[in-house]
């Protein structure tokens, strides 16, 4: 099927009618699995029990960047290719990015506390995870304040490509400064440095939590065309109705 194909709001719908419970199921199940390894694995010889948090805080970052990346492609369908569904992509995917941010900003907290003595330093990846935050706020509070989806999107489509200024200083901010998080230790040049003990679990999390979220981003997508098509009758029968 053709991307441009997915522009008609009743094959998106039917598709995603037919992808959603499917990837519930394998998100479910990768979920499962990853935790039972991950509690199974052996703890860290500098940091011991505490690295579990890391098979919930890892990928919760990776999803955190990953939804705002697909936001700011989304954003270009909108002011490039005015593709029908990309502000819904993007709309969609706005507070599911928010939540993972948030997961992620809060288990960093926990597991910075006995790392590092405090639930919270000004650290350059952490300074920059919470502006990410900020930035999804502002995001959600804009959709919020402008009544017409086009006009909307438009606006979200400005903000979120300028705010995207902020990925790249996230992902290589521990190699730019000076930081007390730790550098990149499974998607670098060398390899991973992680034990597969500890690899194979946050990696089988990471999966689930990415079927996770495009089974919501799906549903989330699902709703919103729905919420637009009973805007748009409720504006035909308000118009009916003054015409009278």
């Amino acid at each position: 099927m053709a991307l441009l194909d997915l522009a008609n709001p009743h094959r998106f719908l039917a598709l995603a009618r037919a992808f959603i419970p499917t990837l519930a199921l394998i998100a479910a199940v990768l979920l499962a699995l990853g935790l039972v390894l991950g509690f199974r694995a052996p703890p860290d010889y500098q940091q011991g029990e505490t690295v579990r948090i890391m098979f919930i805080h890892v990928p919760a970052a990776w999803i955190a960047l990953g939804a705002y990346s697909l936001m700011a492609i989304s954003t270009l369908g909108t002011l490039v290719w005015r593709h029908p569904l990309a502000d819904v992509a993007a709309k969609a995917a706005a507070p599911i990015g928010a939540a993972f941010c948030l997961l992620c900003l809060v288990t960093g907290a926990l597991w910075g506390r006995p790392m590092w003595g405090a639930y919270w330093v000004w650290d350059a990846r952490l300074t920059s995870v919470l502006v990410l935050f900020l930035i999804y706020l502002g995001i959600l509070a804009l959709w919020r304040a402008i009544e017409d989806p086009g006009q909307a999107g438009r606006a979200v489509a400005i903000l979120t490509l300028v705010g995207f200024l902020n990925v790249p200083i996230i992902k290589f901010s521990v190699d730019w400064w000076n930081t007390l998080h730790q550098p990149a230790s499974v998607f670098r040049a060398g390899g991973p440095t992680i034990h597969p003990a500890l690899l194979t679990p946050l990696v089988i999390t990471a999966a689930g939590f990415g079927a996770l979220f495009l089974a919501l981003h799906l549903a989330a997508m699902r709703n919103e065309i729905l919420r637009r098509r009973v805007r748009s009758l409720r504006l035909i029968a308000a118009a009916d109705v003054e015409a009278r």
